[in-house]
């Protein structure tokens, strides 16, 4: 096999159908319960071999620093296997930033992935998971993707059916929200919003669209701190969506329609007051090397 100089990348970013905080852990941390949607949303990662280590964000006002997720991942790597080697990272970011939909998340797995192929490392999803859940909380599910029940601080998963067929129409307002804030607003005020995590595993097992959508919700969405959660999920509703509810800690808030029609046509009614909306299906994966020239 030849090779491998550079490959690329495809990183979903993800939805949470529901997210409920079910307690507090020994450690400190949030207990959390939740079901994750991979989406057709991609951070799109370019990985070349060098002798350093370098980060590129073209276009995209994030810091290309050593604190961004994608550099720790490619250090993890490194010190894991014991290569000793260097990457050239250029990240082109299509995921809003601070929205709760894990994009520097997809970044990280997107590079774990990459050097796994670009040095032949054939490390298992279950040691990449392990690397990547020492990077960030969401960065094993970025790797899984699908649909997953994911619990505890996002370190244990479970695989499930593919979600039903269905639309997603996702709004991100002209700001974003800090993850730490929103659980220390919880914290502080909780909240009157608890989702029913097994009955949305069940209904998502079960092929049951309207049965998913009832059991949606987001404990965190009343101490976000978004503003505009309660308009953008009014006018999704307005324009046919089956729920709306925000992701993760915010700040973006999406709505599931039963078809592209509708999906498309909320998006472009809610873009005359919210310019960042996207459009996407649910995905069946996680991060992904697209295959190089060579192999085509």
């Amino acid at each position: 096999m030849a090779k491998l100089n550079r490959v690329t990348v495809l990183a979903p970013a993800k939805l949470n159908l529901a997210l409920d905080v079910v307690g507090t852990l020994p450690n400190g941390y949030h207990d959390l319960d939740m079901t994750m949607q991979a989406i057709t949303l991609y951070e799109k990662v370019v990985l070349a071999r060098s002798s350093g280590l370098n980060l590129s964000l073209p276009g995209s006002p994030v810091a290309a620093n050593d604190s961004n997720t994608a550099i720790k991942a490619a250090i993890a790597f490194f010190r894991y296997t014991g290569l000793l080697a260097g990457v050239d990272i250029t990240i082109y970011k299509n995921v809003p930033v601070r929205a709760g939909m894990a994009g520097g998340s997809a970044d990280a797995a997107a590079v774990l992935v990459g050097l796994n192929a670009l040095y032949g490392a054939h490390l298992s999803m279950s040691e990449l998971c392990a690397l990547g859940a020492k990077i960030g909380a969401d960065v094993p599910f970025a790797l899984m993707g699908g649909t997953c029940r994911v619990q505890g601080v996002g370190d244990v998963m479970k695989a499930l059916p593919p979600c039903p067929d269905c639309w997603f129409t996702v709004v991100m307002p002209d700001y974003g929200v800090s993850t730490p804030e929103a659980f220390a607003a919880y914290d502080r005020v909780g909240s009157s919003r608890h989702p029913d995590c097994e009955a949305q595993e069940a209904a998502i097992r079960a092929e049951d669209l309207a049965a998913v959508c009832a059991a949606a919700g987001n404990a965190l969405e009343e101490c976000s701190g978004a503003k505009d959660n309660e308009a953008i999920k009014a006018a999704l509703c307005e324009h046919g969506a089956l729920t709306a509810l925000m992701t993760g800690s915010g700040a973006a808030v999406f709505g599931i329609f039963d078809s592209e029609a509708e999906a498309r046509t909320a998006a472009a009614a809610l873009k005359t007051r919210w310019p960042q909306v996207y459009v996407a299906q649910p995905d069946k994966g996680g991060a992904r090397v697209t295959a190089p020239k060579w192999m085509l």
